[in-house]
């Protein structure tokens, strides 16, 4: 066969296999049989071989081929992938739509039409394609940066490679997961040959997107539903203005989007289609956790807005946790990095939601009063949320008489301190701030990731350098030497060098990071980035008042008084300089004279291609106090535009919003007085 008369088959080939992928996985309505697609499927295979470089990227054929890797790359979803706020009964939901109409402005009685979801129980990601090809899959992460996870989402038969219709860029999020009678099957296969079952369907989904080999991906018979899209750059589509278009686009690209989905105009059918799906939930071919209700308008989204983490406009509402009964057994206390002393249940082992629970949270001591627990009680266990386990209440008709008090301890169990609990607190906490539990769990977040980000530095090589009394706070860190390194257990001279390299890296991370890390109560990664790009220094946040932060939205007025009280102590304010002299300089945001971030109160939307990496765009625009949406409205102040813009630039257009092209945003910078390098 002639190099042009095959490249014209595989072309057909490709084409028919991808419409038959559409049928099957997306459509449910198959047109042939397993046989014949397995012949255009082997035909195809047929040509490719004796055609090698005919072969592309996003052939049917090219789910597997990538080698093992050694660890995940991290990458920034270009808009935040929130989590979603959560809600347990009727009451709370009708709280959450009272809300909705108070910010939205109009009458509780208003119809509001809303979407309603099954949620999926698995991993969530996000998949990006350009100009119709897949080009990256990522993990939900931290919200904020996820794992690369391409060649294993590339495993999964049910997610296109390429897209029914070419836009020049589509993301869009869903739920990686285990068909349940598959994750049977795959079990049951594990059991015959003499390997561990996987606990349930979400830890099998989890770990088999996390393998560092594709080819063991590929052998997980995974599965992915759809239900929102990321940003997106469409040619010839109207703006989406409803959620309900989102998922008709989802289906039309060819993509498989969450089943079960109905769309309601008021909260009372809301409430009617919780029953129904909660009553049908075991009928379902996967597992769910609860259903997700979103307001329909896109319109109404934005005016919304999201509070720290989380939108104001959608809400998870979990089935009550599945309860078992088992004996209490004992009962430890454990020691947090806030000095919080926690009393952790030591049970009979039970099977529950698909895992085995050896133990369960207690919460605190005024928990274990108030609902009379005793040790060697019959105890109801649930998980909540169908994930944490938790002590419910004892079961006192099946007491003998022979349980025993649970008494909270007065020192405490790691260092042997005295413990303190003051009136308005529900924990005791250890007096102690160098003891061995606190510093190691603070040690352990400061060197985490979202923290200061020490490669290398884990929760075992901490308690090592607490070991060998090398480490007593993050001080210490900056000065370890690669020699002192190396006598530890699994170092050599060259791991050794690696690590002290990452630990004097992190001295010059962002400043929301070193916030992040000072382990301030109440203050999560969101938080810092806010008080980071308001104050720009930990010199101004120190000066912060309780005014100040609390007008700052999404910071109330607990986090603004614990943010405060940390500054104010002393002994903290002697770690920070401890830290500045040893060489800790965070990269802050910029400000003007005047006190403000250049950009401040300016909302961006980027579209098209550019010679820089959008994320460079959007950190460095944000670093400057700017915000960056993936939507044109009213709101918007520029539109950043690149090659092949799509509907966004026509959009701008219409509302009369500034356009700049990238030789205008390097000039709007610089009379900004931004640093425009990065440009």
């Amino acid at each position: 066969m002639e190099k042009e008369q095959a490249r014209a088959e595989i072309d057909k080939l490709r084409e028919q296999i991808r419409t038959h992928n559409y049928l099957y996985y997306v459509k449910d309505n198959p047109e042939i049989s397993d046989q014949q697609y397995d012949t255009l499927f082997d035909r195809l295979s047929e040509l490719e071989k004796e055609f090698p470089d005919l072969i592309t990227e996003d052939s049917p054929t090219q789910r597997v081929g990538a080698n093992p890797a050694t660890e995940f790359e991290s990458a920034m979803h270009t808009l935040p992938m929130l989590s979603l706020s959560k809600v347990t009964s009727e009451n709370e939901f009708e709280t959450f739509h009272r809300r909705v109409c108070d910010n939205l402005g109009i009458s509780e009685s208003t119809q509001i039409r809303y979407v309603c979801e099954p949620k999926l129980d698995g991993l969530a990601i996000e998949i990006i394609y350009r100009n119709g090809s897949l080009e990256r899959g990522l993990t939900r992460g931290d919200g904020f940066t996820g794992e690369d996870v391409t060649q294993n989402i590339r495993t999964i038969q049910s997610i296109p490679l390429v897209l029914r219709e070419k836009h020049p860029l589509v993301e869009v999020r869903g739920e990686v997961i285990f068909p349940l009678k598959k994750f049977e099957r795959m079990n049951q296969k594990r059991i015959d040959s003499g390997d561990e079952p996987f606990a349930n369907p979400r830890n099998a989904a989890a770990g088999s997107l996390r393998q560092l080999d594709p080819s063991v991906t590929a052998e997980r018979p995974l599965d992915a539903y759809f239900y929102a899209l990321g940003a997106i750059e469409l040619n010839g589509r109207d703006e989406l203005s409803t959620h309900e278009q989102e998922l008709d686009l989802i289906e039309k690209l060819g993509l498989r989007r969450v089943p079960h989905t109905r769309t309601f105009d008021g909260h009372r059918a809301v409430k009617e289609y919780f029953q129904e799906i909660s009553e049908n939930r075991d009928g379902m071919s996967f597992e769910i956790d609860g259903m997700v209700v979103k307001v329909n308008s896109i319109a109404d989204q934005q005016a919304l807005g999201q509070i720290s983490r989380s939108p104001r406009w959608a809400v998870a509402w979990k089935f009550a946790a599945q309860e078992k009964i088992t004996q209490l057994k004992d009962v430890i206390w454990n020691v947090g990095r806030t000095a919080a002393v926690t009393p952790v249940a030591i049970l009979e082992p039970i099977e529950l939601a698909g895992a085995k629970i050896k133990r369960a949270s207690l919460h605190n001591e005024d928990q274990i009063e108030r609902l009379g627990i005793r040790i060697d009680d019959s105890v109801v266990v649930r998980r909540a949320g169908d994930v944490i386990p938790e002590v419910v209440r004892p079961v006192e008709e099946l007491r003998t008489g022979d349980e025993i008090e649970i008494i909270p301890p007065e020192k405490c169990p790691i260092c042997g301190s005295k413990l303190v609990k003051e009136a308005d607190d529900v924990y005791r906490r250890c007096t102690n701030l160098s003891c061995p539990a606190i510093v190691a769990e603070s040690l352990t977040h400061w060197a985490s990731r979202g923290a200061m980000d020490i490669e290398g530095l884990g929760p075992k090589q901490i308690r090592q350098l607490l070991g060998e009394n090398l480490v007593k706070s993050p001080v210490d860190l900056y000065h370890l030497k690669e020699e002192q390194i190396e006598q530890l257990e699994r170092f050599a001279e060259k791991s050794a060098k690696n690590l002290i390299e990452s630990i004097q890296k992190s001295k010059n991370r962002e400043l929301y990071r070193l916030i992040f890390a000072l382990g301030i109560r109440h203050v999560g990664e969101s938080t810092a980035k806010l008080l980071a790009n308001r104050f720009a220094s930990i010199k101004n946040l120190k000066k912060a008042s309780y005014e100040e932060l609390i007008d700052i939205e999404g910071i109330g007025p607990e986090i603004a008084e614990s943010i405060v009280n940390f500054f104010e102590n002393p002994q903290n304010q002697e770690l920070l300089q401890k830290l500045f002299d040893s060489g800790m300089e965070p990269i802050s945001p910029q400000k003007t004279q005047s006190g403000k971030t250049p950009l401040d109160g300016l909302t961006f939307v980027i579209t098209g291609s550019l010679s820089v990496p959008r994320n460079t765009i959007k950190d460095n625009l944000e670093k400057y106090g700017g915000k960056v949406t993936g939507s044109v409205s009213k709101k918007t102040d520029y539109v950043i535009v690149g090659e092949a813009p799509g509907s966004k630039l026509d959009k701008a257009n219409k509302l009369d919003i500034p356009i700049l092209d990238q030789e205008g945003l390097v000039e709007f910078l610089k009379e900004k007085n931004v640093d425009i390098q990065w440009l």
